[in-house]
Protein backbone atom coordinates (compact mmCIF):
# COMPACT_ATOMS: atom_id res chain seq x y z
CA UNK A 1 0.00 0.00 0.00
CA UNK A 2 1.63 3.19 -0.97
CA UNK A 3 5.06 3.48 -0.16
CA UNK A 4 4.90 0.40 2.66
CA UNK A 5 4.92 -3.18 2.62
CA UNK A 6 3.20 -4.10 6.01
CA UNK A 7 3.25 -7.68 7.10
CA UNK A 8 1.03 -9.89 9.12
CA UNK A 9 3.20 -11.61 11.74
CA UNK A 10 1.60 -14.94 13.49
CA UNK A 11 0.16 -12.79 16.17
CA UNK A 12 -2.82 -10.45 15.69
CA UNK A 13 -1.88 -6.90 15.17
CA UNK A 14 1.79 -7.70 15.13
CA UNK A 15 2.74 -5.80 12.13
CA UNK A 16 6.05 -5.62 10.61
CA UNK A 17 6.12 -2.31 8.10
CA UNK A 18 8.92 -2.23 5.33
CA UNK A 19 8.96 1.42 4.01
CA UNK A 20 9.66 1.72 0.68
CA UNK A 21 13.24 3.57 -0.20
CA UNK A 22 14.02 6.00 -2.93
CA UNK A 23 17.13 5.57 -3.81
CA UNK A 24 19.76 7.24 -6.16
CA UNK A 25 23.67 8.69 -6.26
CA UNK A 26 22.83 11.16 -4.10
CA UNK A 27 21.74 8.60 -0.53
CA UNK A 28 17.91 7.62 -0.14
CA UNK A 29 14.78 8.82 0.47
CA UNK A 30 11.85 7.22 2.31
CA UNK A 31 8.49 8.04 4.32
CA UNK A 32 8.69 6.22 7.63
CA UNK A 33 5.38 7.00 8.57
CA UNK A 34 2.06 8.34 6.23
CA UNK A 35 -1.70 8.14 7.65
CA UNK A 36 -3.51 7.40 4.77
CA UNK A 37 -1.10 4.90 4.10
CA UNK A 38 -1.46 2.92 7.82
CA UNK A 39 -5.56 3.73 7.89
CA UNK A 40 -5.91 1.92 4.51
CA UNK A 41 -3.96 -0.97 5.67
CA UNK A 42 -6.06 -1.04 8.96
CA UNK A 43 -4.02 0.89 11.54
CA UNK A 44 -5.55 3.58 12.41
CA UNK A 45 -4.45 5.10 15.40
CA UNK A 46 -3.60 8.88 16.44
CA UNK A 47 0.21 8.95 17.78
CA UNK A 48 0.84 11.74 20.61
CA UNK A 49 4.40 11.04 21.74
CA UNK A 50 7.83 10.27 20.14
CA UNK A 51 10.56 9.14 22.18
CA UNK A 52 14.56 8.28 21.19
CA UNK A 53 16.83 6.08 22.82
CA UNK A 54 20.72 5.39 22.79
CA UNK A 55 22.22 2.48 24.18
CA UNK A 56 25.80 0.20 23.85
CA UNK A 57 25.53 -3.32 23.49
CA UNK A 58 24.25 -5.54 25.78
CA UNK A 59 21.52 -3.25 26.90
CA UNK A 60 18.31 -4.50 27.04
CA UNK A 61 15.54 -2.10 27.53
CA UNK A 62 12.33 -3.95 28.75
CA UNK A 63 10.11 -5.86 29.08
CA UNK A 64 7.76 -2.38 29.67
CA UNK A 65 3.89 -2.02 29.41
CA UNK A 66 1.37 0.31 30.84
CA UNK A 67 -1.16 -0.98 33.01
CA UNK A 68 -3.36 1.56 32.63
CA UNK A 69 -2.94 4.25 29.75
CA UNK A 70 -1.51 1.51 27.75
CA UNK A 71 0.67 2.29 24.25
CA UNK A 72 0.67 0.97 20.95
CA UNK A 73 4.43 2.00 19.52
CA UNK A 74 5.55 1.95 16.35
CA UNK A 75 9.09 1.40 16.50
CA UNK A 76 12.16 1.34 14.41
CA UNK A 77 16.21 1.39 14.86
CA UNK A 78 18.32 4.94 13.20
CA UNK A 79 21.71 3.52 13.92
CA UNK A 80 22.43 -0.02 14.62
CA UNK A 81 21.17 -2.88 15.01
CA UNK A 82 18.54 -4.46 18.02
CA UNK A 83 16.60 -7.83 18.91
CA UNK A 84 13.18 -6.29 19.12
CA UNK A 85 10.74 -8.30 20.79
CA UNK A 86 6.86 -7.73 21.48
CA UNK A 87 4.88 -10.14 24.26
CA UNK A 88 1.43 -10.80 23.70
CA UNK A 89 -0.58 -9.55 27.70
CA UNK A 90 -3.90 -9.63 25.99
CA UNK A 91 -5.41 -12.30 28.30
CA UNK A 92 -9.02 -12.73 25.89
CA UNK A 93 -6.19 -13.41 23.15
CA UNK A 94 -5.18 -16.86 21.87
CA UNK A 95 -2.30 -16.04 21.33
CA UNK A 96 -1.65 -14.91 25.28
CA UNK A 97 1.92 -14.99 26.11
CA UNK A 98 3.17 -15.57 23.12
CA UNK A 99 6.37 -13.32 21.77
CA UNK A 100 7.32 -12.26 18.36
CA UNK A 101 11.47 -10.85 17.90
CA UNK A 102 12.63 -8.89 15.02
CA UNK A 103 15.78 -7.75 14.14
CA UNK A 104 15.19 -4.02 13.53
CA UNK A 105 18.65 -2.03 11.80
CA UNK A 106 19.63 0.97 9.70
CA UNK A 107 20.42 -0.95 6.94
CA UNK A 108 16.77 -2.77 6.86
CA UNK A 109 15.12 -0.24 7.69
CA UNK A 110 12.20 -2.29 8.70
CA UNK A 111 9.57 -0.94 11.64
CA UNK A 112 7.81 -3.08 13.66
CA UNK A 113 4.18 -1.88 15.25
CA UNK A 114 3.54 -2.97 18.75
CA UNK A 115 -0.26 -2.59 19.77
CA UNK A 116 -1.79 -1.75 23.16
CA UNK A 117 -2.05 -4.73 25.55
CA UNK A 118 1.61 -5.61 24.73
CA UNK A 119 4.87 -5.93 26.48
CA UNK A 120 7.50 -4.43 24.64
CA UNK A 121 11.85 -4.55 24.63
CA UNK A 122 14.71 -4.41 22.94
CA UNK A 123 18.44 -5.70 22.92
CA UNK A 124 20.71 -3.94 21.19
CA UNK A 125 23.25 -6.28 18.66
CA UNK A 126 25.78 -3.55 17.48
CA UNK A 127 28.32 -1.28 18.73
CA UNK A 128 25.62 1.12 19.40
CA UNK A 129 22.37 1.37 18.37
CA UNK A 130 19.53 4.82 18.41
CA UNK A 131 16.01 3.34 18.87
CA UNK A 132 12.89 6.19 17.61
CA UNK A 133 9.25 5.10 18.35
CA UNK A 134 5.58 6.77 17.97
CA UNK A 135 3.37 6.37 20.55
CA UNK A 136 -0.43 6.21 20.96
CA UNK A 137 -1.09 7.36 24.42
CA UNK A 138 1.44 9.52 26.85
CA UNK A 139 4.06 8.14 29.06
CA UNK A 140 1.80 7.64 32.73
CA UNK A 141 4.79 6.87 34.99
CA UNK A 142 2.48 6.14 37.34
CA UNK A 143 1.17 2.88 35.71
CA UNK A 144 4.32 1.60 34.53
CA UNK A 145 4.86 -1.99 34.76
CA UNK A 146 7.12 -4.44 32.83
CA UNK A 147 7.82 -8.37 33.05
CA UNK A 148 11.17 -9.96 33.75
CA UNK A 149 13.32 -10.41 30.10
CA UNK A 150 14.11 -13.59 30.89
CA UNK A 151 10.66 -14.84 32.40
CA UNK A 152 10.35 -18.63 32.09
CA UNK A 153 7.50 -19.26 31.09
CA UNK A 154 7.32 -16.43 28.17
CA UNK A 155 10.70 -17.97 27.09
CA UNK A 156 11.90 -15.46 24.88
CA UNK A 157 14.92 -16.35 22.62
CA UNK A 158 17.09 -13.51 22.95
CA UNK A 159 20.05 -13.82 20.37
CA UNK A 160 23.20 -13.26 22.84
CA UNK A 161 25.77 -14.44 21.10
CA UNK A 162 28.48 -12.30 21.38
CA UNK A 163 27.25 -10.52 23.73
CA UNK A 164 29.43 -10.68 26.86
CA UNK A 165 26.91 -8.74 29.52
CA UNK A 166 22.95 -7.93 29.60
CA UNK A 167 23.25 -4.55 30.63
CA UNK A 168 19.39 -3.85 32.29
CA UNK A 169 18.85 -0.64 34.27
CA UNK A 170 18.14 -1.31 38.06
CA UNK A 171 14.45 -0.86 37.58
CA UNK A 172 14.32 -3.32 34.90
CA UNK A 173 16.36 -5.62 37.15
CA UNK A 174 13.36 -5.65 39.48
CA UNK A 175 10.53 -6.62 37.07
CA UNK A 176 8.70 -9.71 38.10
CA UNK A 177 7.69 -12.80 35.93
CA UNK A 178 4.11 -13.22 34.63
CA UNK A 179 3.39 -15.90 37.41
CA UNK A 180 4.36 -13.45 40.06
CA UNK A 181 2.48 -10.26 39.10
CA UNK A 182 -2.03 -9.98 38.16
CA UNK A 183 -1.38 -8.18 34.73
CA UNK A 184 -3.96 -6.41 32.62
Amino acid sequence: MGNFNFIQTDIPDLIIVEPKLFGDSRGYFMETYNYNDFKSAGLDMLFVQDNQSKSRKGVLRGLHFQTQHQQGKLVRVLSGEVFDVAVDLRKESATYKKWHGIVLSAENNKQFYVPEGFAHGFLVLSDEAEFVYKCTDFYHPEYESGLLWNDPEIGIAWPTDGINEILLSDKDKCLKTLAEQNLL
